[in-house]
Parts: structure tokens; sequence; C-alpha cells
């Protein structure tokens, strides 16, 4: 029972949810006039989730920080260059290893902009520089509503994409206007939802729930699960595995060469290997009307890999975070209270005042 509790406890509850979302398209799929009116709410929870995107993404945040240039275009560079070159290489090189549809779900996955919740905690949890990693996610998550749309299209004309004028017209529509429309509405309802977390939470699990299940009803009407097999899902999970490792890998490796501090290290790791799933599956459902089921499976494995490694991570950074007076880190690490740690630090500010008041006798100590 305790082995099935830690088990637990390390899948994300919104992965969960998606999975059982799955059975149940799977088992009991939208026909007839329920696919009617699944069809008709997809797109109003579509345009309803990028509007409340824009009602909590604050330009003023996304524009903070931005003498830290070197930093922001790394981690740009990383989520909309990188990402892509390396998920068309693997396909060109091991092309049969996943079928088309496969295929096109991780390139489409390798367009997408960061996430800003996950970045940002993670960031936080290893010491790294939260304020350039909110200015990071939420730019990223900013410029993925205009470039993952292009990006994808781009890379995907050949698997079945639909670019066409129809297709751009539903992104306008369904992604961009609604989320202009939510940075318009920001500063008349952005302070109430902001009080109220759970309603943000509920739009965003809600809307991309129905979605995921719009898609996989479709697909099994249209015999998704005779197109995939098991084997094909471990290859699928191996290739998302080892794309995440290489764009860790090079970031850490870019960061420390190029001169970068611990925490900017730290900013440009989480900020520069997230994917949103928020945005993966609204896209995916423009993109590809009509066999969007396979298509979102790399972006939901995707999703769980990324949570439990940089989870990982940001605890390995966390316990080997460097300390600037091991001396006082001693007193508090001893200390088991916020008191006992009051008494520890207490002598070492004396001790600083009288070394000041030796080096520079003429000055007021504090």
């Amino acid at each position: 029972m305790i082995r099935l509790r830690s088990f637990w406890s390390r899948i994300d509850r919104f992965l969960a949810a998606m999975l059982l979302t799955v059975g149940l398209a799977s088992l009991l799929p939208a026909r007839g006039d329920m696919a009617v009116v699944v069809g008709w709410l997809t797109p109003a929870a579509i345009a309803l989730l990028f509007f409340m995107h824009g009602t909590q993404l604050s330009p003023a945040a996304a524009l903070l920080g931005a003498r830290q240039w070197r930093l922001h275009m790394m981690v740009f560079l990383s989520t909309f260059v990188l990402f892509p070159l390396l998920g068309t290489a693997a396909h060109y090189l091991v092309p049969g290893l996943l079928t088309a549809p496969l295929w096109a779900g991780l390139i489409l996955l390798t367009a997408l902009p960061s996430t800003v919740q996950a970045s940002i905690v993670f960031t936080s949890v290893a010491g790294g520089n939260v304020p350039a990693a909110v200015c990071s996610a939420s730019a990223s998550s900013l410029l993925g509503v205009f470039l993952t749309p292009l990006i994808a299209g781009f890379l995907l004309s050949g698997h079945g994409a639909d670019l066409s004028m129809r297709s751009l017209i539903g992104i306008v529509v369904q992604l961009l206007l609604p989320f202009a429309a939510g940075l318009l509405a920001r500063p008349w309802i952005g302070a109430v939802i902001g009080r109220k977390p759970f309603v943000l939470k509920g739009v965003d699990y809600g809307s991309v729930l129905l979605i995921v299940y719009a898609a996989f009803s479709q697909g099994v009407v249209n015999g998704l699960w005779h197109q995939v097999d098991a084997a094909q899902l471990v290859r699928l999970t191996l290739i998302d595995t080892a794309l995440l490792a290489v764009v860790i890998t090079l970031l850490t490796f870019g960061s420390r060469q190029l001169g970068f501090s611990r925490a900017d290290e730290i900013t440009i790791v989480f900020c520069g290997s997230k994917k949103s799933l928020a945005n993966g599956v609204p896209i995916a459902t423009l993109l590809f009307a009509g066999h969007v089921g396979l298509v979102i499976l790399p972006v939901m494995v995707f999703q769980q890999i990324q949570l439990m490694v940089c989870a990982s991570l940001a605890r390995r950074y966390a316990a080997h975070r460097p300390l600037a007076c091991p001396a006082v880190a001693a007193g508090w690490a001893q200390a088991s209270t916020s008191h006992e740690r009051d008494a520890a630090w207490v002598p070492s500010r004396r001790r600083l005042a009288k070394r000041r008041k030796r080096m520079y006798p003429d000055s007021i100590s504090a």
C-alpha cells in the first residue's frame, strides 16, 4: 500500500485525468447527436482557454528583465529552434521508427512554447533566477501563440497538417483573437481571476479534457487503436526521453561555456526544456482536423516525462545549492526553530559589525 501511494504521488494528476478521459473516449466515444454537441463545444472550449491565458499573462512581466537578453535568447532558441531541429533530424534519420501520425505529433511537440507555471516553480525550487524565469516563460508563451502554428504548419506540411486559408482563419479566430481579448480584459478581470486560481485551473483542465475527449472519440470511431501498438508506444516514450535528455544536456553545457551564473543556468535549463500541453492540444486540433487522436500522444507522453525528470533535477540542484557563508549555514542547519535560527544569526551579525568597525574606524556601525 505504501509503495502504491508513493507511485501515485509521482503521477501528475492532470495526466491521470487525461488518461481516464482517453479511456472514456475509447469505451464510450461521442457518436451521432452527441458528436455534434461535442463538435460545437470544442471550439468554444479552445477560445475560452486562450482567453483565460490572456487574462493571466502580464505583458509587463514578459518585458521585465529584458536586459538579460542573452539568457532569454538561449531559452527562445532552445524552444523554437533547437527542439524543432532535433525533432526533424530524428524523423530524417529513423523515419520508420514511428508511424506518420506519431511523427507528426512529435514534430508538433518540438514547436510548442514553454510552460509558465511549471518553469517558474522548478526554477524556484532549484534556486534559480526566478524573475528571469517569469520573464522568459511569459514571453515564450506569448510568442508561442503566434510562432507555434507557423512553425508547426511549415514543418508538418507533408504530414497531413492543414495550413490552408481555412485553418489559418480558425487559428486567428479560436486562438489569437480570444488571447488578445484576454490581454485587453486583464486590467478589469485579471486580478479577480488571479484571486480565484481554482477558476483558472478549472477552465484549463476542463477545456483540455474536453478537447482530448473529442479528439479520441473521433479517432476511436475511425479505428484509432488499430493503428498503434505497445511497441510503438515504447519507442515513442524512448524518443521523448532522449529528446528531453539531449536538450537539457546541451542547455547545461552551453550555459556553462557561455559563462552564465548558476542561477541563470537553472533558469535556462528549466525554461528552455519545457513544452506546454495546454497549448499543444488545441493547436493540434486546428491543424489536424479529423485525425488528431494519435497526434497528441507524443505531447501527453512528454508531459509526464518532463515533470518527473525536472522534479528530480530540481531536487538535485537544490541539494547542491552553494552557500555564501558556511559558518552561518551550519548554525542555520542545526537550528530547528525560528527563534533558534535568529539566535544563530545574531552572533554572526555582531562579528561582522565589529570587523567593519576595525576596518573602517571612522564609519558609523549599524
